[in-house]
């Protein structure tokens, strides 16, 4: 095993600390929810699940917005599938989101506030 110098020991430590406050939902009002069930993985999520979290620190909504996984959304015909929780805009699940399309849901949902509606597979009701 390779020695680690301090530097890169502190490197490590603030990598893990991202890592961990990415996580923490206090505070934040935005969800975003990749399915990552078996046909999701396979569909190319996780490419999907990456590319979300690289355009919200490019946009620098880390604060605001928590990034979550789940399992399969029933929806495996339009996997990779996304849901997005914003206060102000209805709940929806966005499908075929790959990763070209993960910076699009960021920047126009998130910051401008708009619906992808080429990606809209359902409106989840809330009294589920």
């Amino acid at each position: 095993m390779a020695k680690m110098t301090l530097e890169d020991l502190r490197k490590l430590r603030d990598q893990r600390k991202k890592d961990l406050e990415r996580r923490d939902v206090e505070g934040k009002n935005v969800q975003i929810i990749v399915g990552m069930g078996t046909c999701g993985i396979a569909a190319g999520a996780k490419s999907t699940f990456d590319a979300i979290l690289k355009a919200v620190e490019e946009f620098h909504l880390d604060k605001d917005v928590v990034i979550r996984q789940t399992g399969c959304m029933g929806l495996c015909y339009v996997e990779p599938t996304v849901e997005v929780v914003k206060p102000g805009m209805p709940t929806v699940i966005y499908g075929k989101m790959t990763k070209d399309v993960a910076k699009d849901l960021v920047e126009k949902h998130l910051v401008g506030g708009q619906l992808l509606n080429d990606h809209i597979y359902d409106r989840p009701a809330a009294d589920i």
